[in-house]
């Protein structure tokens, strides 16, 4: 009998050798290739690539962009105002989403909250589970308190069998929980392997836009954050979801990374309960701290997160450090935090050569736009001369290495957003200020500043 031709597949890329090598020749990454048998050869009887594709594949007419006539996408709201709003309004008929997050951190429990809040709608739901059994899924259910609750659940790792279930149930929704636990008998590489997420997600993704389902897949996610398998899987699908949050805390953050059917970036927040998990209205609360008086080195930053502005308390201790001071951030980027100090000392007058430097955003969240910029500053400045900023006090925009503070985007948005919440004096770029004429937000005092000197004299003038 003649032996079995191999090659090796890299676990990252998905990128092929014939012989084993330390580093993958792809993408560069040491010790990722696996050993698999290699797929029959394209004139083989035994070739799956052949009818199967080809009934898949449409015929279509050549035609100019501009006579292709342009509607609007339906959505289905899945019943949680928060997955809502990062999916751009609800769930789209023949749409594949992605979701990754850390173990644990309640990627299962949302989404059988929402299918059976789909499936009480009138929605038929499917929800096939492939690490867990029917009886595991239906306890969850009970902790969650969705008693008689009609959602359909299928526990198969089978591709083929999952696909003739939904050909022959043809739900509007379908979870699949999770893609690494799915497997095609046409392979021969084990469940999770790279071959085996790339052909299994792109049958599930050619089978929603044939058939109008939407489908869900639960992704695993490696050491560093990213999810696993192959890259081409965030490629294929329609929208990319990231579940976010400590384990320890009772707060999750759901993020947009890719959707084709509504903004990038947009974030929902989520608060873990005895009951599941319950969308948070006003997350702003979540990343404030509650002085009973103002306390030095505090700074509240209204911060934009998608199209949603929220206000996060932005916390520095600057202390004696001796001859090698410290510099470290927690939800900030390091580097820029020692360029701020930089700027702080050559164009404000404030040293802090000789002091620890420690910077922390509230509440676990990450900051990533410069528009945090002079709030930080401002709370190193607040530290170190150890006074606190008055109460009811906020700041944003970026500062330039020279020295000027640059606007941010959506100023009058944020500074509404901090109106609301009851702050009342707000420092800002110059160009975020209201202009001559526009109607003025009410209960707050806004001074608008052009470079990080004049910010530093408006906060001496406010103690």
């Amino acid at each position: 009998m003649a032996k079995e031709k191999t090659l090796f597949v890299c676990s990252e890329c998905g990128g092929t050798s014939p012989k084993w090598l330390g580093r993958c020749p792809s993408c560069g990454a040491w010790n990722t290739l696996i050993e698999q048998v290699a797929a029959a050869a394209a004139g083989s009887g035994n070739n799956r690539f052949g009818a199967p594709y080809a009934s898949l594949a449409g015929s279509a007419e050549l035609a100019t962009l501009s006579e292709i006539e342009a509607t609007d996408t339906e959505r289905t709201p899945t019943g949680l105002d928060e997955l809502d709003r990062v999916l751009g309004g609800g769930i789209v008929d023949g749409g594949v989403t992605l979701i990754g997050g850390d173990p644990g951190i309640g990627k299962s429990t949302l989404l059988l909250q929402a299918v059976d809040a789909l499936q009480r709608a009138g929605r038929n739901a499917l929800y096939v589970t492939g690490e867990e059994s029917g009886a595991q899924v239906a306890l969850r259910s009970r902790r969650l308190g969705l008693e008689q609750s009609q959602v359909q659940v299928l526990a198969e790792i089978q591709l083929e069998k999952i696909l003739a279930t939904l050909d022959a149930t043809r739900p509007a929704i379908a979870v699949i929980d999770s893609i690494q636990t799915v497997y095609s008998d046409q392979l021969t590489s084990a469940p999770g392997s790279v071959a085996q997420v790339r052909e299994c997600a792109a049958h599930l993704t050619r089978f929603a836009k044939a058939s109008g389902t939407a489908v869900v897949l639960v992704g695993h996610v490696t050491k560093e954050g990213a999810l696993a398998g192959p890259r081409v899987l965030e490629h294929m699908v329609d929208t990319v979801l990231y579940f976010e949050g400590d384990t320890h805390s009772s707060f999750r953050l759901v993020r947009a990374i890719k959707n084709r059917f509504g903004a990038v970036n947009e974030i929902g927040v989520f608060a873990m309960t005895e009951r599941g998990l319950k969308g948070v209205a006003n997350p702003s609360a979540i990343f404030l701290s509650q002085h009973a008086e103002p306390v030095p080195g505090s700074v509240v930053l209204v911060t934009l997160e998608g199209t949603r502005p929220m206000l996060v308390e932005i916390q520095a201790l600057v202390d004696n450090g001796g001859p090698s001071p410290r510099r470290l951030s927690v939800g900030l980027d390091r580097d820029r935090l020692a360029m701020l100090l930089a700027v702080l000392h050559r164009h404000a007058g404030v040293a802090c050569m000789d002091q620890d430097v420690f910077v922390n955003a509230v509440g676990g969240v990450r900051i990533s736009e410069p528009a945090a910029d002079l709030a930080v500053m401002l709370a190193i400045t607040s530290s170190l001369r150890g006074k606190p900023l008055p109460k009811g006090f906020i700041a944003f925009g970026e500062v330039g290495l020279a020295g000027e503070v640059r606007p941010a985007p959506r100023g009058q948005e944020r500074l509404r957003e901090a109106a609301k919440l009851g702050f009342s004096v707000a420092v800002v770029p110059k160009a975020n200020a209201p202009r001559k004429g526009a109607k003025e937000i009410e209960g707050l005092t806004i001074h608008p500043v052009e470079r990080i000197e004049q910010a530093m004299e408006v906060v001496r003038g406010l103690d």
